[in-house]
């Protein structure tokens, strides 16, 4: 649920929840305070309040047609005792005035301690309610007797039993009423702020530790809202963030090691060298022959510093990205065709025997970089030729194809590499030979280059190897479809 549909619930719940409660309290103080009222008197479930107040309007409703249509009633004493017993029970009573003197007055009405300043003023007409100890009302009905006298009927009704804990009561409602909005909104705010609160204080926790360094702690919010997304942005840029301290010590490992292997591999061609020139110095070069040996040597111990400077070189571009690939649709079963051919006039196969083959004779179009293709064939093969120490040796390229890459398989007849090994052949520097002699081994960078190489155009590289039989090189290729473009 989202921050701001929760906001709204909440806005609402602070709106009806209070509503409902007062509602429930409201009934619950009207039955506590008028349960006389609130009851019920018949069958129908009536309440007894609006009964009677139905009973006095139908009761003073009869005395007025009374007093309108048979006035010389209210000379009867029987009669007039008879209404005010009726009055009475719906809390009303009857007083009669004739020729400015009381002719009759109801129990009840004596009971409501009426002073004189208002019995006057009701003998002039000036009837109205008051509070105090009783809260009543006064109804005034002019009548003419058939003797000609005049006269006034008052009819009293107590409001006594509904206000008479008015006092208490409204206190209490309004009371109720604040109560519940205050609860209401009290309760709703701690929970909502308490959930947002919450997982701020986990960020704020987390951004401490991030602090301090420690990024192994991970932010868990378990949340489906904006704070879950947060969190989950926070972690992923923690974890990034891991990854790349990790990363840059990884990198400063890497130039370590390769400054170490740089200067181990450019001192031992160096040595040489300083080793022959310090023999011609000596004069230990004292024929031509060995003068010629010497010079052979260095100049044989330069190529190798030159090699060794131009793969560094090559790998630093591809490792920095800033060498371009030319990629290009090549049929890449004519282009291992023609480069085994050529390969075969090599004086360096004069005695491996080299075969070529493919599971099928159609062209199989790849996304590739001839130049760069070149170098990877040239690299896996001179690798191979370095290890091979059997008598007959031999090389097989192989092609196969998907719907989606083309895969190559380099396999020679070697000694083979170990499975520890195996793991590391395609690192920078990297040789089996613990000695690190270029004499055997090479630069170190020949199979690093075919890795980056191969993934520069788009492609996968890897090797399986068992000792004894052999090492195998694969590589793939992504395919072209019949429109031109990559699958």
């Amino acid at each position: 649920m989202s921050i701001k549909t929760r906001l709204l619930l909440s806005y609402m719940a602070m709106t009806f929840i209070p509503i409902v409660l007062f509602a429930l309290i409201s009934t619950t103080l009207v039955s506590a305070f008028y349960k006389d009222m609130a009851g019920t008197r018949d069958g129908r479930g009536m309440p007894a309040f609006w009964e009677t107040a139905n009973q006095r309007r139908d009761l003073i409703a009869g005395v007025k047609f009374m007093t309108k249509n048979d006035p010389d009633r209210f000379n009867d004493n029987e009669f007039l005792k008879s209404t005010d017993e009726q009055l009475n029970r719906v809390h009303s009573g009857l007083v009669v005035m004739k020729d400015n003197r009381t002719g009759f007055t109801s129990p009840f009405v004596n009971s409501l301690d009426l002073n004189t300043t208002e019995i006057k003023e009701m003998q002039r007409g000036q009837t109205h309610g008051r509070w105090g100890k009783s809260r009543f009302s006064v109804e005034k009905y002019d009548i003419t007797l058939s003797d000609d006298t005049t006269g006034t009927v008052y009819i009293f009704s107590d409001l006594y039993p509904f206000f008479k804990e008015a006092r208490k009561f409204f206190p209490l409602l309004v009371l109720s009423l604040l109560l519940v909005i205050g609860l209401t909104n009290g309760i709703l705010t701690y929970l909502v702020s308490r959930s947002f609160i919450k997982p701020l204080y986990t960020l704020k926790h987390a951004a401490e530790q991030i602090k301090k360094g420690i990024l192994a702690h991970e932010v868990k919010l378990d949340r489906r809202d904006e704070f879950g997304e947060l969190g989950a942005s926070f972690d992923e840029m923690r974890a990034r963030l891991n990854e790349s301290i990790h990363l840059q010590l990884q990198y400063e490992e890497n130039r370590k090691e390769l400054i170490s292997n740089i200067s181990h591999d450019l001192k031992t061609p160096i040595t040489g060298i300083k080793a022959c020139v310090q023999g011609i110095q000596d004069g230990i070069a004292d024929t031509v022959s060995k003068r010629d040996k010497y010079i052979n040597m260095i100049a044989k111990k330069a190529d190798d510093m030159d090699q060794l400077i131009e793969e560094l070189m090559l790998y630093s571009k591809l490792d920095l990205k800033r060498l371009p690939f030319d990629l290009k649709p090549l049929d890449i079963r004519g282009y291992l065709q023609n480069y085994i051919e050529e390969l075969r006039l090599d004086l360096r196969m004069e005695n491996i025997k080299i075969t070529f083959s493919s599971v099928s004779d159609r062209p199989v179009l790849v996304m590739g970089d001839h130049e760069k293709m070149s170098r990877v064939m040239m690299n896996i093969i001179d690798n191979s030729l370095k290890y091979m120490n059997n008598e007959q040796k031999e090389i097989k390229v192989e092609l196969f194809d998907d719907e989606a890459k083309a895969t190559v398989h380099i396999l020679d007849n070697g000694p083979g590499i170990d499975s520890e090994e195996l793991l590391h052949i395609f690192k920078r520097f990297y040789r089996a030979e613990p000695s690190r002699n270029t004499e055997s081994g090479g630069t170190g960078l020949g199979l690093a280059i075919v890795k980056q190489m191969v993934e520069g155009q788009g492609g996968t590289v890897w090797a399986e190897s068992q000792l004894g039989e052999g090492t195998s090189i694969y590589f793939t290729l992504p395919k072209i479809n019949h429109k031109g473009e990559d699958e």
